[in-house]
């Protein structure tokens, strides 16, 4: 892959996929009140608008990343974004142009949710298929930041759609969709499989090793990630809530604010997966560390109600997310083998879409309960966490091996 003239446009193929996947709700947060008054639906009913999506991914991703590991990445990917699209077109067109259009966008968002399922986690599996070393780790650190970029942008670009019609951002996907879809055909070449597909028992077999094996640092490194995302997108539920009640910002300005600590995250996962190589114990150091700034921020935020010190300690919690998840990308990527990679990166994604799932309401009941309970129950989950891969994540290297931080570093479990 080094010698490959086209690399750049591969690993911008790559990248676009998490980019329009996290397009996929956080586009949406700004016309939800338009939606609710348009459709003359309840509270509940506009959530399913984001739900749905959320759960049709997570329950889709462990099929189709078998099916990934079973045929190819590409047959798995191409199909899933025509999918994603066409769900969006269905929505849009149903809010165009019918009298009751509230089921046929449901169904379009779990069309949406389906096809998303078969993006961005199977892209986590390619990128381990194509790249190695300390090219790997910088690939998955642009392939994380490339979904924070998503989340910085996607709530201003959902603002400036809905200038257009309330709608428009349903229309977008489709062409969102396109852009990537030609790039994966054109500028992504696939590895030859081997000859002979695993059967089911035989995978079924090789999965329940590896777990086996590795499971208790698979399962750490699952509720770290679930964790993340849990945490980010609850908050940033609570403050795009007291930006329109206690400061009276909205629409793009909102976009823009929200996108702060988003900008920090995405600029430290860059930085962090460019840096971390395949270094198993500077990784293991970043994710508790990580941890440790989301514990110290959380805590702090208890206290802090002023708009801009407020940020300044958010921002915090941003950079230790920011350290957490490229590492966590490269040890799950990295700790199967290539024929059952696809399944393991994509049960991962699918706990991160149930922490974006839960986290909304979960942090709405926070909101109604206790403000210092809240903060102070998510410091104390982050410190739990933090606690959890300090005990369990042991890294040795294999007697034999002279090179200090080289490839043949490897986890042990205790």
């Amino acid at each position: 892959m080094s010698n490959d003239k086209h690399k750049g446009w591969t690993i911008s193929a790559i990248a676009s996929i998490p980019l329009i996947l996290v397009l996929g709700n956080s586009m949406l947060i700004p016309i939800l009140p338009k939606l609710k008054s348009e459709l003359q639906i309840s509270q509940f009913q506009t959530s399913l608008v984001i739900t749905v999506f959320s759960f049709a991914a997570a329950l889709s991703i462990p099929v189709l990343g078998y099916l990934s590991d079973r045929f190819s990445r590409k047959k798995v990917m191409v199909p899933s974004l025509i999918l994603y699209g066409s769900g969006g077109l269905l929505a849009g067109s149903a809010a165009a142009w019918l009298d009751q259009a509230f089921l046929w966008i449901i169904v379009g968002r779990v069309m949406q949710g389906i096809g998303a399922a078969g993006t961005a986690p199977i892209a986590m599996a390619l990128t381990g298929d194509l790249f190695k070393g300390r090219e790997q780790s910088r690939v998955l650190g642009l392939v994380e930041a490339s979904n924070g970029f998503g989340k910085v942008i996607s709530p201003i670009i959902g603002s400036l759609l809905a200038i257009i019609v309330w709608y428009a951002a349903f229309f977008a996907f489709p062409l969102f969709c396109l852009l990537s879809t030609f790039l994966l055909i054109f500028f992504v070449k696939e590895k030859k499989r081997q000859a002979q597909p695993l059967t089911v028992r035989t995978y079924v077999k090789g999965l329940v090793s590896v777990f086996r094996m590795e499971g208790r640092w698979l399962l750490v490194a699952y509720l770290t990630g679930a964790v993340c995302l849990f945490t980010l997108f609850g908050i940033l539920f609570y403050i795009s809530e007291i930006l329109e009640k206690d400061y009276q910002i909205n629409g793009v300005v909102k976009g823009g604010v929200l996108a702060i600590p988003l900008l920090f995250l995405t600029t430290t996962s860059y930085v962090t997966g460019s840096k971390i190589g395949k270094n198993m114990r500077r990784m293991k150091r970043l994710i508790i560390i990580g941890l440790v700034f989301m514990t110290i921020s959380f805590s702090l935020l208890t206290w802090i109600k002023q708009m801009i010190p407020f940020f300044s300690v958010l921002v915090i919690s941003s950079i230790g997310t920011g350290l957490v998840l490229p590492c966590l990308n490269s040890f799950i990527t990295g700790s199967v083998s290539k024929d059952r990679r696809g399944f393991v990166t994509s049960l991962y994604g699918s706990v991160r879409f149930l922490g974006v799932a839960i986290g909304p309401p979960v942090y709405s009941m926070f909101m109604d309960w206790s403000r210092t309970g809240m903060f102070l129950s998510t410091a104390g989950l982050t410190l739990f966490v933090s606690l959890l891969s300090l005990i369990f994540i042991r890294v040795k290297k294999r007697s034999g091996e002279g090179r200090r931080d080289s490839l043949f570093e490897k986890i042990q479990f205790t």
